[in-house]
């Protein structure tokens, strides 16, 4: 396929852009989107086929689950079973930004997502095009790095297209993101907070708000 490139400008073209993502998005397809930490390849949460879509492109195993993206914690509460008072001080603190919430799954989100655990991983991002974009579909979006599984996170429109192009079908290009390296995964479905993922966000940072934060004795592979 012809992966499409959609700059992200100023005015109404780039409004255009963000709606034609948008639009494909709704439609089940895939699109790579800036984020503040890297470029995310997004399809539909809640849309089986789509979502497996995400791994044929990426050559990602089935077993390594995704990350939805929503806009606030209003929208997570409709992925996610339960809102613990940390989850709301966490949010409330980083979001939007790069910290990712590990909670047990609302019944609606498939297998595909959560490599079929019973948990979900959640954040809302803090680039203004990805937020945009998430308006404008007006549903959660699952979206790992948008590169060739095992590769180097891509930072530009660029990276994507050297990737994924030819393999999904759009890139919204919203120039360079600013922090380049990955989102913190915390673990709040146990009953100690956990460290999946070390990111821009730091532990103590976590602690500072919530207390004990546990790591475990081996961080699972990317």
């Amino acid at each position: 396929m012809e992966t499409e490139i959609l700059e992200v400008v100023e005015g109404p073209a780039g409004e255009r852009a963000i709606e034609r993502a948008a639009a494909l998005l709704r439609a089940g397809r895939l699109v790579a989107f800036p984020t503040e930490t890297v470029y995310g390849l997004g399809a539909l949460a809640f849309e089986p086929a789509a979502v497996r879509a995400i791994f044929a492109a990426k050559g990602r195993p089935p077993t390594n689950p995704l990350i939805v993206h929503v806009p606030s914690a209003a929208e997570a509460r409709q992925v996610v079973r339960g809102w613990p008072e940390r989850a709301e001080i966490l949010a409330r603190t980083f979001w939007p930004g790069p910290l990712t919430l590990v909670l047990p799954r609302d019944p609606r989100v498939p297998d595909e997502v959560t490599a079929g655990l019973d948990a979900v991983a959640v954040r809302a991002p803090a680039h203004p095009v990805a937020r945009r974009l998430l308006a404008a579909v007006g549903a959660p979006v699952a979206a790992p790095s948008a590169n060739r599984y095992g590769a180097i996170s891509p930072t530009t429109a660029a990276h994507v297209r050297k990737s994924l192009g030819g393999a999904i079908d759009a890139i919204l290009d919203g120039g360079a993101t600013p922090v380049g390296i990955e989102s913190t995964v915390l673990d709040l479905a146990g009953p100690v907070p956990t460290l999946l993922r070390p990111g821009a966000i730091g532990r103590e940072e976590i602690a500072a708000r919530i207390g004990e934060v546990a790591v475990p004795a081996a961080a699972p592979e990317e």
